[in-house]
């Protein structure tokens, strides 16, 4: 807090930031120096007196403790602080300009600070996109304001530089996976400024994800209990605290002092990746210590070169920027496009992304997948027309380059030194006009006896000149920087992280021969030898590509969407989907279960006159489908493939749907996003009621969609028997979806499903109304959620949720005729062998 020294310190600077309501960050540019006290406030130890610009006391939490207790009589110093409060990020501006204002005033020099501080009130910054400016405050000074070619790329000056040198790679590396998992970071420091600098360094390791949780690089001691919040962070705290930070049981906690980084026992942060873990360590390892290569020559070159800090800065964020490239890539063929207009809406199909990559098992993407921060960037960079940067280009053009270098080092560093230009270019547009030229108070000239504190301002006269710029800049036009927005590249299809050994797949070509023919022999009732290849198919099943192609093969015979089938037809069919099913995780990462719902919807058996059994009937049994992501996925996909269609010229739509994340199979074929970008090109062109027109088809496509998965969601989730409730209960998201069994329905009697439970359950006569209530809940958080999301009118919403308990309502109904016709059906018959 504030307090009395017995000597005057040296002025100290630093730049406090605050973030407001809006989430807009604010920079507080404090200068602090010391004066004698006057024998009041000696005597109160206190002062309150401040104008808007002008702070004078509290300084946030720094304490000096004086050796001695000083006698009465001697003369103490008290503190005063020159406050320059910002949205923008001008650390060395605001540095010169408070410095200059002290030097006026300690050097006593023959200028009105009131004009000074109006100037500096009043000056004209220029915008972003690498445009500079000359400013002067009126005291003989020069200042050149440059502002980054690119807006969305951060400015760390030498910060980054400076955190590696202070915590070492591996506990950079520590803190980075902890902030991109959402764990809580707290640093320590007896230096404000490098608090600052380290918080703001781990943030511009973060880019192209943004930072969205509680920030701030500076905590006044006054709330420190903001330390004990559930939620992550990432704050800097004074040296001085660091016994009240001992008890914080979940915080990492790095020392920038001490260089330690300590990370609690009960916190597991997930490291990246492998390969990229080491790769990046090495790639780090050889710009921060580059004689590291040399060491164990026996002739090492005489002398090596060293970047400058600023350089190393940008090198070191051009190693994290190529990680996030290697780790993103390909990004952008699992964005769903789900309304164009009025504003776009992009969904990211995660389990996609995770199943094509070969990561679903990796616990640090998944959690950073499932961030705020990732939810940002989706919403941020999957609009396909805006502005593109560094990340774009890379993600999209040199995915081939970073796999080629993978294995040479010195292509990675070339790689990393151009990527390390741009960033610094970016920084630094006009290197030759850094001449400044300010006035700086003397060597020690904190030592001196001024003749007078520092004066009051007349307010007044600093609102004048305030008035005036005002009044001078009303005339003239608003100085706004057109932004250049493009299609966003979309760069190639995604690979593996890890290619697989190819062992494996040898004999697949056999396996995916052994699928098709037993699925042939089943359409042209050949049983018996059907019955022969099972086996060997079910076993095929285990297989990823086999799944694939048994729902390909499936999808050739069904036609006109209705495939009716005989009793052993309908048999083979079920128990191949099942064995197809029981593999399918809840994510559904690899798409089978999704390509496997429109045939579960179109193969069907005739029970009786009128009454027809489909296959939905006798695949429930799989977690996928109680697991709401799945049907979003599904729902979000389907809704593209519709709004895709409706901006498409009818000759161009002939080619199938395609699947996420494959390459389109014609070359005129434009991916959802092409279409996208064209429209948002040309939406501001369109008439009022050709763009209102266009915004209704979309929603009604949506709503349309949304009614179709209602009734898809209730074949699945409705047992075939609904007075089993137990098999809902356990599957329909109520009770602990894990628990859901996934035995194979094998037995011809489609009853069986419900029957099995028959023998341990006790649940004969629990009510209909439960099941239907329960699915009925089901739906309708998934319509809330979806509708929401894609922008669909509460009209539109209210309708939908009086349709669904008519369309549950209905299947039960429709469900009752199938279940006692099914139990009517006799067992199949074993194929009799005829004796020669």
């Amino acid at each position: 807090g504030w307090q009395l020294c017995p000597e005057r310190n040296p002025p100290t600077f630093f730049v406090a930031v605050l973030t407001d309501i809006n989430s807009e960050r604010h920079y507080c540019a404090c200068l602090t120096f010391w004066e004698p006290a006057e024998p009041s406030q000696q005597e109160t130890t206190r002062v309150e007196d401040a104008t808007e610009r002008e702070e004078e006391g509290d300084e946030g939490g720094q304490t000096h403790l004086s050796p001695t207790a000083p006698a009465p009589s001697a003369q103490l110093f008290a503190p005063k602080t020159l406050v320059l409060v910002s949205r923008l990020d001008h650390t060395e501006v605001f540095r010169n300009s408070l410095g200059l204002i002290y030097a006026i005033h300690v050097e006593g020099l023959n200028v009105c600070l009131e004009n000074v501080i109006g100037n500096l009130l009043t000056c004209t910054v220029p915008l972003a996109g690498g445009s500079q400016r000359t400013i002067s405050l009126g005291a003989g000074d020069r200042q050149v304001i440059q502002t980054p070619l690119a807006d969305s790329l951060p400015v760390s000056r030498c910060s980054v530089a400076l955190l590696f040198r202070q915590l070492g790679i591996t506990n950079v590396l520590s803190l980075f996976c902890a902030a991109l998992t959402e764990h809580k970071v707290l640093f320590l420091s007896r230096s404000y400024q490098r608090l600052a600098d380290a918080c703001r360094g781990l943030l511009a390791l973060l880019f192209p994800l943004r930072y969205s949780f509680t920030y701030v690089p500076i905590l006044p001691a006054q709330l420190l209990e903001v330390l004990s919040t559930p939620t992550p962070f990432i704050i800097g705290v004074n040296a001085a605290f660091q016994a009240e930070t001992q008890e914080l049981l979940d915080v990492i906690v790095a020392d920038l002092d001490g260089g330690t980084v300590t990370i609690p026992e009960c916190v597991h942060i997930p490291p990246l990746p492998e390969p990229l873990q080491s790769q990046t360590h090495s790639v780090l390892s050889m710009v921060l210590d580059p004689e590291l290569e040399l060491a164990d020559l026996a002739f090492p070159p005489p002398t090596t070169s060293t970047s400058s800090l600023k350089m190393q800065d940008k090198e070191l964020r051009a190693v994290f920027l190529r990680l996030f490239a290697q780790l993103l890539q390909g990004y952008r063929w699992c964005l769903h496009v789900v309304r164009i207009h009025p504003e776009p809406v992009i969904r990211f199909h995660k389990a996609a992304f995770l199943g094509q990559r070969g990561l679903v098992e990796d616990d640090f993407l998944m959690k950073v997948l499932e961030g705020m921060a990732f939810a940002g960037f989706v919403s941020e960079r999957g609009v396909p027309y805006r502005p593109t940067d560094l990340f774009d280009e890379l993600v999209a053009h040199e995915v081939a380059r970073m796999r080629a270098d993978e294995n040479h080092p010195q292509r990675v560093l070339r790689h990393v030194q151009e990527l390390a230009e741009q960033l610094y270019k970016n920084e630094n547009p006009y290197p030759a006009v850094a001449m400044h030229k300010v006035q700086r108070p003397g060597e020690s000239s904190h030592l001196r006896r001024v003749p007078r504190p520092f004066p009051r301002l007349d307010e007044g006269t600093v609102q004048w000149i305030v008035d005036q710029a005002a009044a001078k800049m009303q005339g003239a036009p608003p100085a706004v920087k057109a932004e250049r927005r493009t299609t966003v590249p979309s760069g190639p299809p995604m690979t593996a992280i890890l290619e697989r050994c190819s062992g494996l797949h040898v004999n697949s070509a056999r396996r995916l021969e052994v699928v098709r023919n037993c699925i042939s022999y089943v359409f042209e009732g050949k049983m018996l030898e059907a019955k022969k290849l099972l086996p060997a198919v079910l076993r095929a099943l285990k297989g990823r590509a086999a799944r694939r192609c048994l729902a390909q093969e499936l999808h050739l015979h069904v036609q006109q969407n209705r495939a009716v089938l005989d009793h052993q037809q309908f048999d083979f069919v079920v128990r191949m989907m099942n064995c197809c099913l029981q593999d399918c995780t809840s994510l559904d990462e690899h798409g089978i279960a999704a390509a496997l719902l429109p045939l579960v919807t179109a193969f069907c058996r005739k029970l009786s006159p009128g009454v027809t059994q489909f296959a939905y009937s006798c695949v429930q049994e799989h977690v996928v489908w109680s697991t709401p992501q799945f049907w979003e996925a599904m729902f979000y996909g389907d809704v593209q493939t519709h709004i895709r269609a409706l901006y498409l010229e009818p000759t161009e739509d002939l080619a199938p749907a395609q699947e996420v994340g494959e390459a389109p199979s014609q070359e005129d074929e434009r991916s959802a996003l092409d279409v996208a970008s064209e429209q948002r090109r040309l939406w501001p062109t369109l008439s009022r009621e050709k763009q209102q027109e266009l915004v209704q088809k979309e929603e009604s496509t949506v709503f349309s969609q949304a009614i179709h998965y209602a009734n898809r969601m209730s074949y699945l989730l409705l047992p075939l028997d609904s007075s089993k409730s137990r098999l809902l209960r356990e599957r329909a998201g109520l009770g602990d979806l894990e628990s859901a069994s996934n035995s194979l329905v094998t037995n011809s009697m489609a009853g069986s499903v419900a029957e099995s439970y028959d023998t341990e359950s006790g649940f004969e006569d629990a009510e209909t109304c439960d099941v239907a209530g329960a699915v009925v809940r089901f739906i309708n958080r998934f319509v809330d959620k979806v509708c929401t999301e894609s922008g669909v009118t509460s009209d539109h919403l209210k309708g939908l949720h009086v349709m669904v308990p008519d369309i549950v309502q209905m299947h039960i109904e429709t469900l009752e005729a199938v279940q006692r016709e099914s139990r009517r059906l006799p067992p199949i018959q074993k194929p009799k062998l005829l004796r020669p």
